[in-house]
């Protein structure tokens, strides 16, 4: 009976198979003190193709308008009004800032 040697398989090949069959990784982690929880974080990572996404019913980056071609800039009249927001509030922080006074230095007792 011959023994079959297995292949070193390259990272291509690992990547691969991942996003075809797709991976799920999922855990919590707790942070307690004398019993009592300060911090509680839970993890849940798909790692997969888009079409199998797709076929697992997550297609998130379609309705995100980053992610999208549908993604629009702002108007120029939009642009010309942050400006002018952007200006009334620099212009209400520079006068709520007084001039302060440096204080006298101490002269000995």
């Amino acid at each position: 009976m011959a023994i079959e040697q297995r292949q070193p398989q390259g990272l291509v090949d690992i990547l691969d198979k991942i996003l075809d069959k797709g991976l799920v990784v999922a855990g919590d982690i707790k942070v307690s003190l004398a019993n009592v929880e300060l911090l509680t974080i839970q993890l849940r990572l798909v790692i997969c193709s888009i079409d199998k996404a797709e076929a697992i019913g997550i297609n998130w980056w379609r309705s995100d308008r980053f992610y999208s071609g549908e993604a629009k800039g702002i108007s120029a009249g939009e642009y010309d009004a942050l400006k002018r927001r952007i200006a009334d509030l620099e212009q209400q922080m520079s006068v709520q800032r007084a001039p302060q006074r440096r204080p006298e230095p101490r002269k000995g007792r």
